[in-house]
């Protein structure tokens, strides 16, 4: 069963943009796999297309994205060319053909009942094939949101989180809620009051001992300032 801070399952398979090994594909930066339960359905047209219009941005935070459907690639082809033309975007990133699920149970999406071809199957059959995977440098899973088909995702929301985990896993800190890039952050409980006086000299705020909220945007004032 996967889990945060299990290792990413690697494979290999085919995709809209040809043959890929996963762990190699991720290379030295950050992934994220998101998966749909089959191709030509609503909801995820429109995921597909709005994670085609912020690539630039995960592609800023050295981030690559990956869809993956319980299709065949010449059936990704035609709803690709679908999501172009309704929602504005094309899609420029890969597309995972999963035709004998092997992905989907790889990643405990499907059960091993469930067979190994994606013929006859139905989107209420794959329902469980609607997870978004964060993947760091490491091939460690940073994070797993799973949505029921009926309600589409928050992709902005996967870039927050993004932005959060690639912050924290260069700093010793946390991020409170609803927290967005620039404003504080919570030190980390395994930093002293000592040690954290040496790394953030212009101070913090701390309502409770246990809360203490810096900034890393401001800068030290210089000795002797008023």
């Amino acid at each position: 069963m996967l889990r945060i801070n299990s290792e990413a399952p690697n494979f290999t398979a085919e995709t809209s943009q040809g043959t890929i090994n996963f762990h190699d594909w991720i290379g030295d930066g950050w992934a994220i796999l998101f998966s749909h339960p089959k191709d030509f359905t609503p909801v995820c047209t429109t995921e597909l297309g709005y994670m085609a219009g912020l690539q630039p941005e995960f592609e800023k935070r050295n981030t690559k994205i990956i869809g993956l459907s319980v299709d065949p690639i010449s059936s990704h082809s035609k709803w690709l060319v679908d999501i172009e033309e309704t929602q504005g975007h094309k899609v420029n990133y890969p597309m995972i053909g999963d035709t004998q699920l092997k992905v989907a149970q790889l990643y405990d999406m499907l059960p091993a009942e469930a067979g190994d071809t994606c013929e006859g199957r139905t989107p209420a059959n794959n329902a469980t094939v609607r997870t978004v995977f964060v993947i760091g440098p490491d091939k460690k899973i940073k994070l797993m949101l799973t949505y029921p088909m009926s309600t589409g995702r928050n992709f902005d929301e996967v870039l927050r989180v993004l932005d959060s985990l690639q912050l924290t896993a260069k700093e010793q800190v946390s991020t409170p809620v609803n927290w967005k890039p620039g404003e504080d952050v919570v030190i980390a409980g395994t930093v002293s009051d000592e040690d954290a006086k040496k790394k953030y000299p212009q101070g913090w705020k701390s309502p409770k001992p246990y809360l203490r909220l810096v900034s890393l945007d401001k800068k030290p004032e210089p000795v002797g300032a008023k």
